[in-house]
């Protein structure tokens, strides 16, 4: 069901009023408490300057780590000294997100003033989706707007109790963005359309790889998970990870696939090391030669070769999930040369989507996240979203 989204709502619609927008500021910090990565609070501006434009009085919630109650270490002032110094405008910090102070504070906001509560997470009652926490969180605006695409699979207080207290609730100009990239690839692709997925196990995707499997026209998988499909096949794996439970699984992934007529790619080489380090000593050996006591860690030169050839003509490409432990340099090529090859085929005008994540430091990492069509904020929510699942955080939003 498409959404209410800001871009529906006019500046005298906006002019004036108080407009709670859900943000998700959870972003990383040193020891010391400075942002190691403003990425996320970014990612928030265009809604916030949208808002602040338009002469709204803008009253920003977030969540920041998982605090256990008040967590001095968790406060939101460094976020809103960062903010402020982006958007080159005040930022007023309240030391709560709800009650007497909060409300002093928002009353003496200017039009196109900006407020950040205090971590909502200090409640408990957020998390808990406790309607009378939604309740004062929502008495101090007249509308609400949720820009927060990677808390949007929770029904939090501030994602989904405060829309029955708050009318408009609209999406923000990221969240509009997530669902437009994420659900436009999966419900009207440009084809052909591939997947690749990876990551350390088959249990955390499996939802992820079913429902592509309805959809793609190709599955390219890597990471830890290959190995319990090698093993399913018959095939020795030494002490690489396997899910030793999920053997049947994936076989019936796997003949799934060929039932749908899915092109279902699983590595033909793979880079193993005799230790989980480092520096391990290591060797690349063709999937059918794994030896007893080592264990797989990346994908193979011949396995990129293999996804390249599989990727050329595709027209959408969805990446979820390193290739291999990309963590550790020496094992981090295969992960590489994919994020180096979905760069190249954006440029031929594919259209490339990071599904949040692992995948998303990847690309990062290599320095091509500018060159990919979408990077995904949110990990979870995403995964949830590719899985065809309701999340609750949208699903509360008007309709459109």
């Amino acid at each position: 069901m498409p959404k209410q989204t800001l871009a529906n709502l006019t500046s005298s619609d906006l002019a004036g009023k108080k407009v709670l927008v859900r943000v998700d500021f959870n972003v990383p910090q040193d020891a010391t408490g400075a942002i190691t990565d403003d990425t996320r609070i970014r990612a928030a501006l265009p809604t916030i300057q949208h808002l602040t434009n338009a002469g709204a009085k803008v009253i920003l919630t977030s969540h920041l780590g998982r605090p256990k109650g008040v967590t001095e270490s968790l406060r939101l002032d460094p976020i809103a000294t960062r903010l402020a110094e982006l958007l080159g405008q005040p930022v007023v910090k309240c030391d709560d997100c709800i009650g007497d102070d909060v409300a002093a504070k928002v009353s003496n906001l200017g039009n196109g003033g900006v407020a950040l509560l205090e971590n909502v997470r200090f409640y408990p009652e957020e998390e808990k989706n406790d309607p009378e926490f939604a309740r004062k969180l929502a008495l101090v605006a007249d509308m609400y707007v949720n820009d927060a695409f990677g808390t949007a699979h929770r029904a939090h207080a501030s994602t989904e109790g405060v829309t029955k207290y708050l009318s408009p609730s609209v999406a923000g100009f990221l969240l509009d963005k997530e669902l437009q990239y994420l659900s436009g690839a999966i419900d009207s692709p440009k084809r052909p359309l591939a997947a690749i997925v990876g990551g350390s196990k088959v249990s955390s995707k499996i939802g992820v790889i079913e429902a592509l499997l309805g959809k793609v026209d190709k599955l390219l998988l890597g990471g830890g998970m290959i190995f319990t499909f090698y093993k399913a096949r018959g095939l020795a794996v030494g002490k690489s990870l396997v899910e030793e439970d999920k053997l049947d699984l994936a076989r019936s992934l796997e003949a799934m696939a060929k039932e749908r007529g899915v092109q279902f790619l699983l590595p033909t080489d793979v880079v193993v090391a005799d230790d989980f380090k480092p520096d391990a000593n290591s060797q690349t050996v063709s999937i059918n030669g794994i030896p007893d006591g080592w264990m797989g860690l990346d994908i193979g030169p011949d396995s990129v070769k293999v996804f390249q050839d599989a990727l050329a003509d595709c027209q959408t490409v969805i990446w979820n999930g390193p290739m291999g432990v990309f963590e550790f340099d020496k094992f981090a090529v295969g992960t590489e040369a994919i994020a180096h090859t979905l760069a190249g085929l954006t440029g031929k005008g594919a259209i490339t989507i990071i599904g949040g994540g692992d995948s998303v430091a990847a690309v990062e990492k290599v320095g091509v996240a500018e060159q990919m069509s979408h990077i995904s904020t949110g990990g979870g929510a995403s995964l949830e979203l590719l899985e065809g699942k309701v999340l609750p955080g949208i699903a509360a939003l008007n309709d459109a």
